[in-house]
């Protein structure tokens, strides 16, 4: 009798499924303490397919830990204009990192803080610039990328009381003119000397 070949029925797709493993081993052991083989137990495949779908380890990890400028949040705060950006930006990333844990173990090793550095330093750093275009739109994508750095650290990856411990909306309200500011850029300072 012949078996049928590709994806057994009734299964996710192997990307997916691997992806869905892989997160609440990075969020309960770490980074360096998720191996490739405990992945791929978790998701009863291959460990080879690791590297066919993601790369690398740290592919997996940006993935399924939710670093991507595709999610949903995260791209409708590019919809609209300027003026709304500020709040939408960081609602939207406020909305990524909610369901990380408090302690925010599986950032704690070097190779995920370079995942999280290449995010925000490629990702959302470019699709910023983007967005803003002209004069000075790469500055003023960097300030806001340094703003959101600094939450995302206080916040969720190494918390200080005072920030953790804020409803989002009250956070976003005192968050707000730094972002405001951090996106016009020197257009703030004209009448300066």
């Amino acid at each position: 009798m012949n078996k049928s070949r590709g994806r057994p029925r009734g299964n996710p797709p192997t990307r997916a499924r691997i992806a869905e493993a892989a997160r609440p081993l990075f969020l309960e052991r770490g980074y360096r303490g998720t191996t490739v083989r405990a992945i791929a137990a978790a998701a009863e495949v291959d460990s080879a397919l690791i590297s066919y779908h993601f790369g690398s380890k740290q592919g997996l990890f940006a993935e399924s830990m939710g670093f991507s400028c595709q999610s949903p949040d995260l791209a409708a705060a590019f919809e609209g204009d300027l003026a709304g950006l500020p709040s939408r930006l960081l609602r939207a990333v406020m909305a990524l990192w909610e369901g990380a844990p408090p302690d925010g173990l599986a950032m704690r090793d070097a190779d995920a803080m370079e995942v999280f550095r290449e995010y925000l330093e490629t990702e959302l750093h470019g699709r910023l610039a983007e967005f803003l275009r002209g004069p000075g739109a790469t500055d003023r994508a960097t300030a806001a990328v340094a703003v959101i750095g600094g939450l995302v650290f206080t916040r969720y990856l190494n918390p200080l009381r005072p920030a953790a411990e804020l409803p989002s909306a009250e956070l976003e309200r005192i968050m707000l003119p730094s972002m405001r500011a951090a996106l016009r850029g020197a257009q703030l300072h004209r009448g300066a000397a």
